[in-house]
């Protein structure tokens, strides 16, 4: 039985659900299934490999951050053939997130919004996590860990927990992923102004350069930024990328705009807009930032991929992976297979 099919007969009964229930449902068996062999029928990719940031992904196509904030489900996630898994977003300290109901679905507009505020067990447990999975101790493919701050602490001094994470994650990490565009926590955005993004940039950077020569191991870093922002924004983003030798970035997150959604059910529910929605939105950022770029920072396009015909456009926009997250959640594992086969022409 195909794993398009298998989704298909799933779907309904995890729709009936609230998403975070169903979510907490989904990502346990998919542990265990991973856990007693069962996810080997899976139909997985055919190798690649694509080196972005000196890192050599096995296929273009990532699992986006958010999925799986704690990292307790590594291993699962990785049978389903992603050529890098992302996780987090992690904090220093553990939080519970916005208070419940903080995810909605919008399937009318195979949409998801939701306001989860960085809900997780703290970076300690996800340093743990990560340790005790199979796919970090056997080394079987690319793993980005997903930094952020927490909610408690004072915008002025973000920067502080941006780099105890950091530190935290820096020896186990493929990559790390600088979350500075959640809209679900307060002030958050702030950091992709001018001179707050320079400041952060500059102690990214240093910080990173101490662990490399610590570690002996050169970690890339990159910056994850919103697709609500404007031209001018686009360009002091990509003017302070290259300044400070960042790796790479990694556009979009979610949207708080909802011109696209107005007038369904639960779109006026606050919290970041993710899903088909956020296209269009994210491809303009990608397509901006390609401009400014050019080769000299790579790209990983996150947003609305549905298809493969949908991994095609952010790559043709200017990316040189994709990640998806709401996609994998209305159309199921096969979307993976779907995406790596659609850009194994593209480069």
């Amino acid at each position: 039985m195909s794993a398009k099919l298998l989704y298909s007969l799933a779907r309904p009964l995890l729709f009936s659900m609230d998403p975070e229930s169903a979510h907490h449902l989904t990502l346990p068996a998919l542990q265990q299934a991973s856990r007693f062999g069962l996810t080997g029928m899976l139909d997985k990719p055919a190798d690649d490999i694509r080196t972005v940031m000196g890192v050599r992904f096995p296929n273009p196509v990532g699992l986006a951050a958010g999925l799986d904030k704690d990292g307790a489900y590594i291993d699962g996630l990785a049978a389903l053939g992603f050529g890098s898994i992302e996780i987090g977003t992690v904090t220093p300290r553990a939080q519970a997130g916005n208070p419940k109901p903080r995810m909605f679905r919008l399937p009318q507009a195979e949409a998801i919004i939701n306001r989860m505020g960085f809900n997780n067990g703290g970076v300690d447990a996800f340093v743990k996590n990560v340790q005790a999975s199979r796919f970090y101790q056997n080394k079987q493919g690319v793993l980005g860990l997903n930094i952020g701050k927490n909610a408690d602490t004072p915008i002025e001094r973000a920067a502080e927990d941006y780099l105890h994470c950091l530190a935290k994650v820096y020896p186990y990490a493929s990559y790390v992923t600088v979350n500075i565009s959640s809209p679900n926590t307060k002030n958050l955005r702030q950091l992709q102004g001018a001179s707050e993004l320079d400041a952060l940039l500059s102690q990214l950077k240093e910080t990173q350069k101490r662990l490399a020569d610590e570690h002996k191991r050169y970690v890339p870093v990159a910056l994850k930024i919103a697709p609500d922002i404007d031209a001018e924004q686009i360009k002091t983003i990509a003017e302070a990328l290259l300044r400070h030798k960042i790796d790479g970035v990694i556009a979009t997150n979610t949207t708080i705009t909802r011109d696209a959604v107005q007038g369904l059910p639960h779109a006026e529910e606050t919290g970041g807009l993710s899903g088909k929605p956020v296209f269009e939105a994210s491809n303009r950022v990608i397509r901006a930032l390609k401009a400014e770029l050019g080769d000299e920072l790579p790209i990983i396009g996150v947003g609305g991929i549905f298809s493969g015909a949908d991994a095609v456009a952010k790559m043709q926009a200017g990316a040189s992976l994709v990640q998806v997250y709401s996609g994998l959640i209305y159309q199921g594992p096969a979307l993976v297979r779907e995406c790596a086969d659609a850009l194994r022409s593209v480069r």
